[in-house]
C-alpha cells in the first residue's frame, strides 16, 4: 500500500476506513472512504479521483471478495469524485444516492446491501447518513473534529437537527466520519453538535435582539471564535439560521442575507 494512504480500523463489524490524501481547512486530514463487510464488501464514499486513494480502495475490496455496491453520503466532489473511476473497476456494480445519474436513488429509511440511509439533510440537500449494526457512517453530518458548514435550503437546519437526534435514538456505539478521527462516544458527541448550534443561534438572537442586521456584525456576534479562513463558510451557516428564524417567524425585518455561491448545495 501506498504511503500516502492511511488505514483507520474500526474494532466492530468489519469496517475499515481509508483516507485519501486531499488535506485542506474543509477537508481537515482528508476525505474517509469506507469499507464494510466482505463477499462483498460495501463502500461508503469514494471520495476524491486521486489515483493512489483508488488504488488502496480497490486493493481492499479485492481482498474482501469484490464489491457489492456504492453509497454516497452526498455528491460533494471530495466525497464523490471517484465514483465514476471506482465503479469501472468493477463491472455491474450499482451506485447510490439520494440524487444525481445512481443507479439507486435512496430515501430516508431505505436499505442498500447492508446498510440503512437516514436522511441528515443540512450539510447538503441530498445528505444521507448510514447505519450498519452499532455502526454510523455520517459523512460530513458529524465530523471527527471540528464542526460543519449547513447549506441554506428550505428546512435545512431544523432538518439537520432532527437528524443529529434520529441519529441519537440508534444509540451507536461508533461513528465513523467523512473527515477526521473515529468517534468512539457518539451520544456525547451528537449532544456536542446539537449544543454547539443552538448556541450560536442564541447568540444569533441576541445579536438580533441588540439592532444588529449586517452579516459581518452578525459574524463577530456569533462566530467571533471562527478563523478567519473559515469565515466564509460560516457566513454559509449564518444564512441557514436566518433562514430557520425566518421559518419560524422570529426574523426582524431589515436582516442583510449572506450571499451564498450556487455550488455550496
Amino acid at each position: 500500500m501506498l504511503t500516502t494512504v492511511t488505514t483507520l480500523a474500526v474494532e466492530i463489524d468489519d469496517v475499515v476506513g481509508i483516507r485519501a490524501n486531499n488535506p485542506s481547512p474543509l477537508t481537515l486530514s482528508g476525505t474517509n472512504s469506507w469499507i464494510v463487510g466482505r463477499d462483498p464488501a460495501w463502500l461508503i464514499d469514494p471520495g476524491p479521483l486521486l489515483p493512489e486513494h483508488l488504488s488502496a480502495l480497490a486493493q481492499e475490496i479485492e481482498r474482501r471478495g469484490g464489491l457489492g455496491g456504492v453509497a454516497l453520503t452526498h455528491d460533494h466532489h471530495d466525497h464523490a469524485e471517484g465514483a465514476p473511476a471506482l465503479l469501472a473497476m468493477f463491472d455491474g456494480v450499482p451506485l447510490a444516492a439520494a440524487r444525481g445519474a445512481v443507479d439507486v436513488t435512496l430515501l430516508d429509511g431505505d436499505r442498500f446491501g447492508p446498510l440503512e440511509a437516514v436522511a441528515t439533510p443540512g450539510h447538503a440537500p441530498d445528505h444521507l447518513a448510514f447505519i450498519h449494526g452499532p455502526v454510523v457512517f455520517s459523512g460530513d453530518a458529524v465530523l471527527g473534529e471540528g464542526s460543519v458548514f449547513i447549506a441554506p435550503d428550505p428546512g435545512a437546519l431544523r432538518g439537520y437537527l432532527d437528524g443529529l437526534e434520529r441519529l441519537k435514538e440508534r444509540a451507536p456505539k461508533v461513528i465513523c466520519p467523512g473527515h477526521g478521527p473515529l468517534v468512539s462516544d457518539p451520544i456525547a458527541k451528537l449532544d456536542t453538535y446539537i449544543e454547539h448550534r443552538l448556541e450560536r443561534e442564541r447568540k444569533l438572537v441576541e445579536a438580533l435582539a441588540g439592532g444588529e442586521r449586517g452579516v459581518e456584525g452578525l459574524l463577530d456576534a456569533a462566530w467571533a471564535d471562527v478563523p478567519t479562513f473559515l469565515r466564509p463558510a460560516a457566513a454559509i451557516t449564518l444564512a441557514a439560521h436566518l433562514d430557520k428564524l425566518t421559518e419560524e417567524d422570529r426574523l426582524p425585518e431589515g436582516v442583510e442575507r449572506p450571499v451564498v455561491p450556487d455550488w455550496y448545495v
